[in-house]
């Protein structure tokens, strides 16, 4: 089983960290940085509901026995991914809002197969573990003083190497690369949900030293929404490769 889930958008810089200061006593940034949460909370559940019903109208069986669809729809994600990360500041918020909802239901037709793969009690019980270890994470990086930021482009050279290991994978088909495919994927996604975090705040705190409107604050929040739901995603998809296994 294959992750098509892996990048999380470029979009709050690095470049950024000098000076500054996040407060979540700050009622302003505190209400911008639940918004990326209730955002993504919000994907997360459009998603579930849109893979559950895919498999229970039977749409899942036809996506399934056609390669080409579910390559169209793999490929129509990663584009809307790019276009929202690099089109955010130039669209309306309005419009960036409806890519992320479509993206989220694409995601949920795509992602219906682990509903033939796994037990529905599998499937929930590695929910509950991802959910565990995201929020622990992400507190861990809404929380912690220093800045994560430079952790962040050594993560994506790891996520590199596993996307590279995982087309390797597809032509050895070894048990063991697979194996640590998924261990290495649970570690990188798992780190990468504190450091996200850690750069979404620093963002919503710059935006705030610069005096952006309302509107720049919530696409701030949108697109750090997506990131953790990527996150999210990645890791709810290699913990169930990983515990899911017979």
């Amino acid at each position: 089983m294959t992750n098509n889930n892996f990048s999380t958008p470029p979009i709050l810089g690095e470049n950024n960290r000098e000076s500054v200061r996040f407060s979540l006593t700050n009622s302003q940034e505190r209400s911008i940085f639940t918004k990326v949460f209730a955002w993504m909370g919000g994907a997360l559940f459009l998603t579930a509901v849109v893979s559950m019903l895919f498999v229970k109208l039977g749409l899942a069986n036809y996506v399934l026995a056609s390669p080409t669809l579910m390559w169209l729809l793999i490929i129509a994600q990663f584009i809307l991914v790019m276009v929202l990360s690099a089109r955010i500041w130039k669209m309306s918020f309005a419009s960036a809002a409806t890519l992320m909802i479509i993206y989220s239901i694409l995601n949920g037709t795509t992602l219906s197969f682990i509903f033939f793969v796994f037990s529905l009690g599998t499937i929930a019980r590695v929910f509950f573990i991802t959910a565990g270890m995201f929020g622990i994470m992400a507190v861990l990086g809404a929380t912690i003083k220093r800045d994560l930021s430079p952790l962040y482009s050594y993560l994506m050279m790891f996520l590199l190497g596993l996307i590279i290991a995982i087309v390797v994978n597809l032509f050895v088909q070894s048990t063991a690369l697979d194996w640590l495919i998924s261990v290495l994927g649970v570690i990188v996604f798992t780190i990468l949900t504190a450091v996200d975090t850690s750069r979404i705040k620093r963002a919503i705190a710059k935006e705030y030293e610069e005096g952006a409107d309302v509107e720049s604050l919530h696409k701030v929040a949108l697109i750090g929404s997506l990131q953790l739901y990527l996150d999210f995603i990645n890791l709810f998809i290699y913990l169930l490769r990983l515990l899911g296994r017979d």
